[in-house]
């Protein structure tokens, strides 16, 4: 074994050292399935037992790196694959349909997610400044998949560890979410992190109008409001809004409002009617026809479903 092997045989096996104190952690929080908070900003740990057939979500800026398991996600017609060599980075908010492709109880789908902030991604880009490389030739990639790194698991475990820091955890894990937002703008897709999150790109200024529509999509929001929001014409934010995303402003919002209202009845436990106008459905029938649309029954089924298996 010559020192490039010796060397990356170390790397692997620190690697997977990283990974099982990754699973570790987030098995400690995660009692059953589902999203779990850790108690720090922006991170939560996922936990599922069983393969899943196709499911459409809303995905909004994050890097997801899976510990155990696999995990499919499709957007534009493109399949990403994601497993614990390959960390998925969502740059902005995309409709995505995930499926979970190997999971048992005995080893669970285990996944750490950490939300991207955009006042960390605009400190860091203007701190690359003349440093950071060209803008990628494709920028117009939204999603993307990793080869995971040691540094970045490094950072990763050290964050999951203030857990048992209670006193300096909100000192330090700021600053360790801050490494691996560096991590992410100068790695291997950094080039076309930093092209998408360009400050006066059309890509972020779509963001703009889609954090806009993440909060108030319960409300009907005129395409003038929107538009104020990315600084864009009506007009021009509906075409780079399609560009984006897929879909239009309309149809974007009303995926956000059948996501949320599927996780109020699922996770709270909120009966149909109550959910649909939660989330800004006037019409209970209205509601029930999108969402058995969107998700392949109607939402009266799901809850008793999920009664029955809990």
């Amino acid at each position: 074994m010559n020192s490039s092997e010796f060397r990356e045989f170390g790397e692997n096996v620190a690697e997977a050292r990283l990974r099982d104190e990754l699973a570790d952690s987030i098995a400690r929080i995660a009692g059953g399935d589902g999203v779990h908070e850790t108690g720090l900003p922006g991170v939560a740990g996922i936990r599922l037992s069983a393969p899943s057939g196709p499911l459409p979500a809303v995905y909004h800026p994050s890097l997801c790196i899976v510990v155990q398991g696999r995990k499919q996600a499709t957007f534009a017609g493109r399949t990403y694959v994601y497993d614990p060599l390959h960390y998925l980075l969502v740059s902005t908010s995309l409709p995505i349909s995930g499926r979970i492709l190997h999971a048992t109880p005995e080893q669970p789908y285990l996944c750490l997610r950490i939300d991207l902030d955009p006042s960390v991604v605009d400190d860091t880009l203007a701190r690359l400044g003349a440093d950071a490389p060209a803008r990628a030739d494709d920028d117009t990639q939204r999603l993307m998949l990793v080869r995971t790194s040691l540094p970045l698991l490094e950072a990763a475990v050290r964050l999951m560890r203030l857990r048992d820091e209670p006193a300096t955890a909100p000192l330090l894990a700021p600053l360790i979410l801050r490494e691996i937002h560096v991590r992410l703008l100068t790695g291997e897709m950094g080039a076309r992190l930093r092209a998408v999150c360009a400050i006066d790109g059309a890509a972020r200024r779509v963001g703009n109008a889609l954090a806009l529509l993440r909060e108030r999509y319960a409300e009907t929001l005129p395409i003038a409001a929107l538009a104020e929001a990315a600084h864009m014409s009506p007009s021009a934010l509906y075409a780079h809004f399609r560009d984006v995303t897929g879909m239009s402003p309309l149809q974007f919002q009303k995926r956000l409002r059948l996501q949320e209202a599927r996780r109020l009845m699922l996770g709270e436990g909120l009966d149909a009617a109550e959910a649909g106008h939660r989330v800004g459905y006037e019409s209970a029938s209205h509601f029930s026809r999108e969402y058995r649309r969107l998700f392949g029954a109607p939402p009266r089924r799901e809850v008793a479903t999920a009664h029955v298996v809990d």
